[in-house]
């Protein structure tokens, strides 16, 4: 009979779990990603902004403060949007790594019990051969004991005894 794991369906479903999980660490990752790409191209504007000041008409240079201003606010609203997104990403991190090890641990438990079971298998197995050679052992002896019987009975009869 193969092995039946009793708990395979809890692996099953754990299994399923942390590949959900997964899936949500990935989009997370990809949210950190796309914040980090967002205070790039804020602090590209800033040195494009900086580098058109200088060759700018002295005029304009207090709208260019302005702005300034403004894309450096627009920084640290963006940073902290990525420092929340990148602790969404920790913590879900963190989810993630329970879930493998749920999913270890039953996996373990299943490796353990198909141990066990093959052992068992192998016992029995061992078991059938010890009775077989208990039984050819038995049969072999009979055979050895009449072997002997008839070959006496042979030599009465040569001996002319009956």
């Amino acid at each position: 009979m193969p092995f039946r794991y009793r708990l395979q369906k809890v692996l099953d479903f754990r299994i399923r779990k942390k590949e959900a999980q997964l899936l949500v660490v990935q989009k997370a990752q990809q949210a950190v990603y796309e914040a980090e790409e967002r205070i790039r191209q804020n602090e590209a504007e800033i040195q494009q902004t900086i580098l058109n000041k200088k060759t700018a008409d002295f005029r304009m240079m207090e709208y260019y403060d302005n702005y300034l201003h403004h894309l450096w606010d627009k920084a640290d609203v963006l940073e902290q949007e990525r420092q929340r997104v990148q602790a969404i990403l920790d913590e879900e991190t963190q989810k993630l790594v329970k879930c493998e090890q749920e999913v270890k641990v039953v996996e373990k438990h299943k490796e353990k019990q198909r141990d066990a079971y093959l052992e068992e298998e192998k016992a029995q197995e061992l078991k059938q051969f010890s009775e077989i050679g208990v039984q050819r052992f038995f049969i072999h002896s009979r055979e050895t004991e009449e072997e002997l019987a008839l070959q006496e009975e042979l030599k009465r009869i040569e001996a002319g005894e009956y």
